[in-house]
């Protein structure tokens, strides 16, 4: 956008106090990470959970000259005010004019899962034919469209924009503001159907984005979505993709089993090579590449392209540094939107002192000056204490940074002049492109290199999950748990991942882990197991639906909602107890609780309970009579609530055990990281988590000498013994040292000797002659396995997992 006050103000009908001539080119909407205030004005947003005008003072102190607000505040002074009736319709009513005069091809991407990644993929394939804008991370809410819209320029030819809903009613504000030629229409799950009635009214409400769309791309798998849009749009140019047959564009051989992919385009046939082979990303593919198609991109080179796309990074990575720096690392992408979002994240931290690692923007063919010239703005408005620039093009208009700039043909000339590792007490934003390796200066400037990791395989995560599902019928849905920091694996990570693969259902212990997921971006329903009293306000404000327990909770939790001002039915998970004897409405209390539920304005999402002893083979007339409690009493409450819940009570060694209970909907947690209790089962699944560190020195201990601390080993021979960087701060439990435990160093077992100390433990490795020094350790994964190291333990895994440390440090690896 490129506006003067007044013309801003003549588009919307706003009052202008101050200066009319002032020129806008960007809006703010938030006072912490505002990256450049040169011609910015900030917009204080106020919905009915809170008012953005109590940030106007923060975004003066920012430098912020120009104010767009509903109320005007004289005591600012020196400030333009725009005043507006209505914030958010204001920036819904610029974003329209802006894009109804905009001269671009438009896509409009909607869908339950996939909006980001098809959108990253499409912009990695068309920036370098067509000059392409599109949304800047996840923005396509009701604000977030209009800020994507609105960072159109006249020399684009091409936007690429997410749009999302949650509320019935919401895509037809959307749709005012944005209808793009080119509707894609992505995964249909579970996301926000809590705030509708059915499937049905979701996609009634998705698909009205396309009403002035001349083209429409949809999964024509779902056969609801198929219908309606053939119903609807039946004059326009409908494409479909899938799995089926009958989908205009679906793959014609094993996906599973070739080396490469043949598609089905029409009459046509394109082969080429795929290495993510899951349901989520080959549909995806499908997609990407009817829209290629569609925008006349011949075969050859769209076979090039795919072959060419890099994985989404959806988040940037901060590791402490050598000197007490802080270390950003974006070393993935560079483009202008993906900068702005850098820049971004950097101001969130507070380090007074700023360093700057800057490439090439790579395949800039035309116009580079002016473009350098919107980067040099951008990054002298940050005020960085040095500039490094790297690659013969950004090299050329070094004089246009104001900081102290240096300049570097390559990566390696960078390292090689040592100026890096001479900062001290400053954060370093490391932003490239992939093709400069910019992640070598990463390993440079990292604290340490912690050679104690737990590897996360997220591809043997999803394949536990596909074979559970193949025991449950194709309607069933799955909860992924994602408590305890997703059992000690990340919960955001493993969300994610799951979201992209289009889990229905997240659940969390507390709230706190709820809502930390809903900032990072997660839209899945998430259900709270232990909504604790002090935090209901919290789970109406993000989002969340809590499991209802008692009387107490419910009579708590309702007054919560009242007090909200929520005018639909909150969604609520209604616990039964049906012999665990943990938490739950018993039998006695199912017609008091019908009677009280029919008075309060909450909607019943699930009735589920908890089996106790589903994976103990025993046990198994105890855990039949709980399903049989649990089908007569939740029979009691659905008929007393006159509509359906949904219901579940298996987890994983249920869907196992007892699948023919599975009803509508199970629960899967350890059983995801590859663990079972059936030994059939197990050779079914993969191994998830692989607790790995190094031999940090081998030396000989004479016969007599002792090791570790009270001299609980001593040698009866000269003996061979490794130090490794793993201790109990780290999770391993001091009762496994003294040649209780074990760990794997090639594929060989080594008992542990001594006492295990805080940061390390020793290990005798006599028998296993190639040892040597930074050899690779398991703690467990092969070889000891999860299950054999809990025993060593003498506990479960899920304890093992959940007490590894949070400095070990994390690594999601897919293979």
């Amino acid at each position: 956008m490129n506006y003067t006050v007044h013309q801003i103000a003549e588009i919307t009908n706003a009052h202008v106090i101050g200066d009319k001539k002032s020129l806008i080119k960007n809006i703010a909407f938030d006072s912490r990470i505002i990256y450049s205030t040169k011609n910015t004005a900030f917009i204080a947003i106020n919905t009915h959970k809170n008012s953005g005008e109590k940030f106007i003072e923060a975004a003066i102190d920012r430098g912020i000259e120009v104010i767009i607000s509903e109320h005007h505040y004289p005591q600012y002074k020196n400030i333009t005010w725009i005043i507006v009736e209505n914030s958010v319709e204001f920036l819904q009513k610029l974003a329209n004019y802006h894009f109804e005069n905009a001269h671009l091809k438009s896509i409009g991407i909607t869908g339950s899962n996939g909006k980001t990644i098809l959108k990253e993929w499409l912009y990695q394939c068309l920036w370098n034919e067509f000059r392409t804008v599109k949304s800047p991370k996840s923005f396509n809410s009701q604000i977030g469209l209009p800020l994507s819209l609105l960072q159109i320029n006249n020399s684009h030819e091409l936007g690429i924009f997410e749009v999302g809903i949650s509320k019935p009613d919401e895509m037809d504000r959307q749709e005012s503001i944005f209808h793009p030629q080119i509707g894609l229409l992505t995964h249909m799950g579970t996301a926000h159907l809590a705030n509708f009635t059915s499937e049905e009214q979701l996609i009634d409400e998705k698909i009205k984005l396309f009403r002035n769309s001349e083209v429409i791309i949809y999964n024509g798998d779902n056969a609801l979505v198929d219908n309606k849009i053939k119903e609807l749009y039946s004059t326009k140019k409908l494409i479909t993709y899938g799995f089926k047959e009958s989908n205009n564009v679906h793959f014609t051989n094993n996906t599973l089993r070739n080396e490469e992919v043949v598609v089905h385009y029409f009459n046509e046939q394109i082969r080429f090579p795929i290495y993510q082979r899951d349901e989520a990303t080959l549909t995806n593919a499908l997609a990407l590449l009817t829209v290629l198609k569609e925008l006349q991109i011949s075969n050859n080179k769209l076979i090039e392209k795919i072959n060419a796309l890099k994985a989404v990074e959806m988040r940037l990575e901060a590791i402490e540094g050598i000197k007490n720096n802080i270390i950003i690392n974006d070393s993935f992408n560079l483009d202008l939107d993906s900068l702005k979002t850098a820049l971004q994240f950097l101001n969130e931290y507070n380090k007074p002192k700023k360093s700057l690692v800057l490439t090439d923007i790579v395949g800039v063919s035309s116009n580079s000056k002016e473009l350098y010239e919107e980067v040099s703005e951008l990054v002298n408005e940050q005020k960085f204490d040095s500039v490094f620039l790297i690659g013969h093009e950004i090299s050329k208009y070094s004089e246009l940074f104001k900081s102290e700039t240096s300049t570097y043909i390559n990566t390696q000339e960078l390292i090689d002049s040592k100026h890096l590792t001479e900062i001290e007490n400053h954060i370093i934003l490391l932003k490239g492109a992939r093709k400069f390796e910019i992640e070598k200066l990463k390993d440079i400037l990292e604290l340490r290199k912690h050679d104690t990791v737990l590897e996360i395989n997220l591809n043997a995560i999803l394949h536990n999950i596909n074979y559970h599902k193949s025991l449950l019928k194709a309607t069933t849905k799955m909860m992924a748990m994602v408590k305890a920091n997703a059992y000690g694996l990340g919960s955001y990570e493993i969300s994610e991942f799951l979201q992209h693969h289009h889990i229905d259902y997240l659940g969390v212990a507390f709230v706190d882990e709820g809502v930390e997921l809903r900032k990072k971006g997660i839209t899945v329903p998430i259900v709270v197991m232990n909504p604790e009293q002090h935090s209901y306000e919290t789970v109406i404000a993000y989002n969340l639906e809590p499991e209802i327990y008692s009387f107490r909770v419910l009579e708590q939790f309702y007054e919560s909602v009242r007090k909200s001002g929520y005018d639909k039915k909150y969604p609520i998970h209604i616990k039964l107890e049906t012999g665990m004897h943990r938490l739950g409405f018993k039998d006695v209390e199912l017609d008091e609780l019908g009677k009280t539920l029919a008075q309060k304005n909450l909607k019943v999402q699930s009735i589920f309970s908890h089996l106790s002893s589903s994976d103990v083979p025993a046990e198994k007339e105890f855990t039949l009579n709980q399903l049989e409690i649990f089908e007569k009493n939740s029979g009691r409450l659905i008929e007393s609530l006159g509509y359906t819940p949904i219901r579940h009570i298996l987890n994983s060694s249920g869907i196992t055990n007892y699948t023919a209970h599975q009803y509508d909907m199970v629960r899967i947690g350890i059983g995801m990281l590859g663990e079972s209790q059936n030994s059939e089962i197990n050779k079914q699944l993969r191994s998830v988590v692989s607790f790995k560190t190094v031999i940090s020195q081998i030396s000989i201990v004479e016969k007599g000498e002792s090791v570790g601390y009270s001299r609980r080993f001593k040698a009866d021979y000269p003996t061979k013994i490794a130090t490794i960087p793993v201790g109990y701060a780290d999770g391993i439990p001091r009762l496994i040292g003294n040649q209780v435990g074990n760990v794997g160093i090639h594929k060989t077992l080594a008992p542990i000797v001594g006492n295990i100390c805080m940061d390390m433990m020793m290990i005798n490795v006599d028998h296993i002659p190639n040892a040597k020094e930074g050899d690779t350790v398991t703690v467990f994964n092969a070889k000891p396995t999860l299950k054999e190291f809990a025993e060593y333990c003498k506990t479960i895994t899920y304890e093992i997992l959940t007490s590894i440390s949070p400095r070990v440090k994390r690594i999601y690896v897919k293979d």
